[in-house]
């Protein structure tokens, strides 16, 4: 029944289920209809801005990495192929793009937070309470998304991308590894990491008596 299904797509000539509505614009451009890009790329100009932000920390900078981003994807969009998603191709496009303005501004940048690891490069966490026992309310405020924004902007770029990729703009651990050129051990690898840090900055102030006044919140995560 499946076989005889897909035959009769074929012979229809339609696409098969993972044809995008982004591989379908991607064609229509290649055809030549180069006005639909902006359609292309709209649904993913704030996840390419959030991305080169995460590794350039300067919002002036990531927006003008993703201008670059895009008018680097529409010069090459006849190189994408359709294995990928267009998001994640995209997305690397901007994480290269950013990377490298990153080394030719800032030379000399050394990533700020390493001293809690042992000889096998693991990061040891303080002894703070779990995530959970942060109030749920406490999450909401405006104060809160400062000190979180602070924070991620302190870990060290490589686990702050992967933590911006995966849980704030939640790709998937396959699409991070694919926009980072890393794989797949080392993503979770700097997600837990990154986790652990980002915990270890923001317990001391979260759960100080003005934070943890309100009730508790079970399974609740500042991103």
């Amino acid at each position: 029944m499946q076989w005889q299904c897909w035959k009769e797509r074929v012979q229809r000539r339609e696409p098969p289920p993972r044809w995008t509505r982004a591989n379908t614009l991607i064609r229509r451009i290649q055809n030549g209809e180069q006005e639909k890009f902006y359609e292309l790329i709209k649904p993913y100009e704030r996840r390419v801005y959030t991305a080169a932000l995460a590794i350039l920390r300067n919002a002036a900078d990531a927006e003008e990495i993703a201008q670059e981003a895009f008018l680097k994807a529409f010069t090459h969009l006849r190189q994408f192929r359709a294995e990928a998603r267009f998001s994640t191709w995209l997305i690397q496009i901007a994480v290269n793009e950013a990377r490298m303005r990153r080394r030719k501004d800032h030379p000399e940048v050394m990533e700020p937070i390493g001293e809690h690891r042992d000889e096998e490069g693991t990061y040891t966490p303080r002894e703070f309470a779990d995530w959970r026992e942060i109030p749920s309310e406490s999450l909401e405020r405006s104060e809160v998304r400062e000190m979180l924004l602070e924070a991620l902007a302190s870990l060290g770029v490589k686990y702050r991308e992967v933590f911006v990729l995966r849980d704030i703009q939640h790709l998937s651990i396959e699409e991070v590894s694919e926009s980072l050129g890393i794989s797949r051990a080392s993503v979770k690898t700097r997600l837990l990491r990154a986790r652990l840090m980002l915990r270890d900055l923001l317990a001391p102030k979260m759960l100080s008596g003005w934070l943890s006044r309100t009730t508790v919140g079970k399974g609740n995560k500042p991103w």
